[in-house]
């Protein structure tokens, strides 16, 4: 295959990229290496020596008429992923994640080219919350939580009917679509349009909806997403590490070989047609815990901090139902959060140490009205 991947100097894009070198495909990478991951490094790792690379951004679309050259089959992972940060960056993300993509489609339906089949790197955010179980009224798709009741303290969801709290349960695919936060929005349109147009243009499409991928290669420099990356460089410098709401919220921590897995599953030619898959382990691990187990391991002096402020744009608990990816694409993750936790820590311990503007990022939060604090 020739393939090309938007993004692909990024954690994800740069493992995939790896991967599929190791199989000898033809890849190419268009990234335009955003300081806010890169730092200004606009190099790519020794192993990616035989990439393609154009240095170049989704927004212009003389890039991607390059980018698009004698390719066959598109991994579209170029995208802006701050959850906090999209709430007040709307340009920005807008003009990456919408724009960005449009700009591929518009080259597909307009111009002459030889894909065949383009992949969207998609996200559990756009479902909002996930999935719930009332005892009363059965499964719940709830919406964003009551301003009052966090404002006194209670982070947990109540049955709109019954007010009992409820169980999240494995949110499936059918879940209804109810993004809270603006990076959500864009990743849902994002994957309605490619879907939709490959059903146009009659070439294979695929929206994988990656839950919080972790692992080496992550920026560690980036203070707006990736709560891994954020929490083992604040232990490794031993500063405070400072935790939302009660620390109770759950992710679906899902560790990079296993997302680079899935993804490739789609890539193979036996796989045609149109899909939509989560892509996690299932298993949801609270954001104390993995504050905890990442002091542990590093042997860090950082206090952990239950600070009571919460972030509009922010769900409770999320984790994926694997039903249909299992029986589809065969995709079953293999590695648990304790070895992908340790296989992480290893790695970036060995990074050279930087400090994180983490408090900018909440300060701008601040600013615009988006972080807020219990009273309690």
């Amino acid at each position: 295959m020739r393939i090309l991947i938007t993004g692909g100097a990024g954690f994800i894009g740069s493992n995939l990229a790896k991967k599929l070198i190791e199989s000898n495909h033809y890849v190419r990478i268009l990234d335009n290496f955003s300081m806010q991951i890169h730092g200004g490094n606009q190099s790519l790792d020794h192993e990616l020596s035989g990439v393609d690379l154009i240095i170049g951004d989704v927004r212009d679309k003389s890039a991607i008429a390059k980018s698009l050259e004698g390719i066959d089959t598109v991994v579209h992972l170029a995208a802006e992923t701050g959850t906090g940060q999209s709430m007040y960056k709307i340009e920005e993300y807008q003009q990456t994640n919408i724009a960005g993509t449009l700009n591929i489609i518009d080259h597909l339906l307009n111009k002459k080219h030889s894909v065949e089949k383009i992949v969207v790197a998609s996200s559990r955010a756009i479902y909002g919350e996930g999935q719930y179980f009332c005892e009363e009224d059965g499964m719940i798709f709830p919406g964003e939580r009551s301003e009052t009741e966090m404002l006194n303290g209670q982070f947990e969801h109540r049955c709109e009917n019954s007010q009992k709290f409820m169980k999240p349960i494995a949110t499936p695919e059918t879940a209804k679509l109810a993004p809270l936060s603006f990076y959500g929005l864009t990743k849902q349109i994002q994957e309605q349009i490619v879907i939709m147009y490959a059903k146009v243009l009659g070439i294979s499409g695929y929206a994988l909806r990656y839950q919080n991928v972790y692992g080496p290669g992550q920026s560690l420099m980036n203070p707006y997403t990736g709560i891994m990356a954020i929490f083992s460089s604040l232990g490794r410098n031993n500063e405070t590490i400072k935790i939302f709401e009660d620390g109770k919220q759950t992710r679906d921590f899902v560790y990079i070989d296993d997302v680079i897995g899935a993804t490739i599953s789609c890539l193979s030619p036996d796989k045609k047609g149109v899909g939509i898959y989560n892509v996690g382990t299932g298993k949801p691990t609270s954001v104390y815990q993995i504050a905890e187990m990442i002091v542990k391991y590093l042997n860090s002096n950082s206090d952990l901090e239950i600070t009571g402020e919460y972030r509009l744009g922010d769900i409770r608990h999320n984790y994926a139902d694997l039903e249909k990816v299992e029986k589809e694409l065969g995709f079953t993750p293999i590695i648990d959060i304790q070895d992908g936790l340790k296989n992480f820590l290893d790695w970036a311990s060995l990074q050279p140490k930087s400090k994180l503007n983490f408090k900018t990022s909440l300060d701008e939060l601040s600013d615009v009205g988006l972080l807020r604090k219990s009273e309690k």
